[in-house]
C-alpha cells in the first residue's frame, strides 16, 4: 500500500511558508504552484494541508537517508570527491513519468509506491552525517521545496557543525521560499526538464516559473548547477538543446550544465535509452552557446572525456572523473588551476565563487 496522507499527519508542524486568504483558505508559498488551499484540503503536492485556517507542512521524519559521493547529486563544482549525506521525505509538486525516485516522490499518488518512513530529529540527522564522514548534507529523493521547513530545521544544525547544505530540486520555486532558504542553503541543483511549456505541463509544472527560479537562484548567490535528463524524442532535438543552452549561458556562462542519459523507468519504461552520441552532441551545443562547463552523465567511460573539468582559461585538466568517482583533482584548496592560477567557479573549500553574469 502507498503511504496515505493521513499517516503523515502526526509528522507535521504549522508551516512558515503561507499566507491567509478569505474564508479560512490559505495560500502556500513553498513552491511556484502557489496553491490556494481550502479548509481540510491539501495542495498539489498532497503533503501540505489546511487545518483550521493554518497550513501544516511535513516535519520530523525521513523516508530515505544515505551517504553518497557528492558527484551523484550531481554537484561537480562543490567539494569534489567528498561525501554528501542525502535525505528525503515523501511527495512532489510534479508527477514526471520517468522519475528515478518515484517510490518516494509519488508515494501518496501511486498505489505501486510503497515507501515507508522513520521519525527523525534534526540533531540526529546531522550527527549521523558527521559519523559517516560527510562534508555536506543534501535534501533530495523527493521535491525539497515542499518540505522546506524541515530542511531548514536540519540545515540550521548542519551549519553549526560546519557542513555545507544543498537542494536537489525541480526548480519550481517561489520568491518567498528562496528568501526563506537563503540564510541556510549553499548549493542548488535544478532539473531543467525541457524547454517547451506543453511537455512541462504534462509533467505537472510550467516552464516559465522554472526559468524565473533559475534566474533568481543565481541572482541571490546560491551555488547553482543544472541537470537535463535527455530522453530520446522528448527533449533532445538540436533546436531545443540550443534554446536551453542559450538561456543558461545568458544567466551565466559559468553555470555547470549536466546533460545526462535516460534509462527506461517507471511509466516511461517503453522509451529507448539515451545513446552516448546524444550526450556528446548536447555537450557540443552547450559549449557553442558559450557555457564553459558542460558535462555528460550516466554513461561512465562512454562519453570521451566529458565527465572531466577543464580550466576555462587555459584548458588544463583540473578534475578527472569516471562516473561518480574522482580519479584526480589538481585544484588547490581555493579552486585555482595549477597551470594558469585562474580560479574556477564553485565551492572548493567552504567558500562560494559567484557565477559571472
Amino acid at each position: 500500500m502507498p503511504v496515505a496522507a493521513g499517516e503523515l499527519a502526526a509528522h507535521t508542524r504549522p508551516a512558515e511558508l503561507f499566507e491567509p486568504l478569505d474564508g479560512g483558505r490559505v495560500r502556500c508559498l513553498a513552491c511556484g504552484h502557489l496553491c490556494p488551499i481550502a479548509e481540510g484540503q491539501s495542495g498539489v503536492c498532497k503533503v501540505r494541508f489546511n487545518r483550521g485556517g493554518t497550513l501544516y507542512a511535513p516535519y520530523g521524519y525521513a523516508a530515505c537517508v544515505q551517504c553518497d559521493p557528492i558527484e551523484k547529486k550531481p554537484f561537480f563544482h562543490v567539494q569534489p570527491g567528498s561525501a554528501a549525506f542525502s535525505f528525503g521525505m515523501l511527495g512532489c509538486s510534479f508527477h514526471c513519468g520517468y522519475c528515478q525516485n518515484w517510490l518516494t516522490s509519488q508515494s501518496i499518488r501511486d498505489p505501486l509506491a510503497m515507501q515507508s518512513f522513520t521519525a527523525r530529529d534534526p540533531r540526529e540527522m546531522v550527527r549521523l552525517a558527521i559519523d559517516l564522514g560527510a562534508r555536506s548534507i543534501v535534501s533530495t529523493y523527493n521535491e525539497p521545496l515542499i518540505t522546506a521547513e524541515w530542511a531548514v530545521a536540519v540545515f540550521r544544525h548542519a551549519r553549526r557543525a560546519g557542513l555545507l547544505t544543498g537542494f536537489v530540486s525541480n526548480g519550481n520555486a517561489s520568491p518567498e521560499v528562496l528568501t526563506y532558504l537563503r540564510p541556510w542553503l549553499d548549493a542548488f541543483k535544478v532539473d531543467l526538464k525541457c524547454f517547451r511549456d506543453r511537455p512541462y505541463r504534462d509533467l505537472g509544472g510550467r516552464l516559465d516559473p522554472v526559468l524565473r527560479s533559475i534566474e533568481e537562484i543565481h541572482a541571490r548567490g546560491f551555488w547553482l548547477e543544472i541537470v537535463t535528463l535527455l530522453v530520446p524524442g522528448f527533449n533532445d532535438s538540436d533546436e531545443e538543446l540550443r534554446e536551453m543552452a542559450a538561456f543558461l549561458a545568458g544567466v551565466s556562462p559559468d553555470i555547470p550544465w549536466h546533460v545526462t542519459a535516460f534509462h527506461p523507468d517507471y511509466h516511461w519504461a517503453d522509451k529507448p535509452a539515451t545513446p552516448p552520441a546524444t550526450l556528446i552532441r548536447a555537450v557540443r551545443i552547450g559549449r557553442e552557446a558559450g557555457l564553459r562547463y558542460v558535462y555528460a552523465g550516466n554513461l561512465p567511460g562512454l562519453v570521451d572525456d566529458l565527465e572531466n573539468t577543464r580550466c576555462a582559461s587555459c584548458g588544463a585538466l583540473l578534475i578527472e572523473r569516471t562516473g561518480f568517482r574522482v580519479r584526480k583533482n589538481r585544484l588547490d584548496s581555493g579552486g585555482h588551476c595549477p597551470v594558469c592560477a585562474v580560479r574556477a567557479p564553485g565551492i572548493w573549500n567552504g567558500a562560494v565563487r559567484v557565477l559571472e553574469g
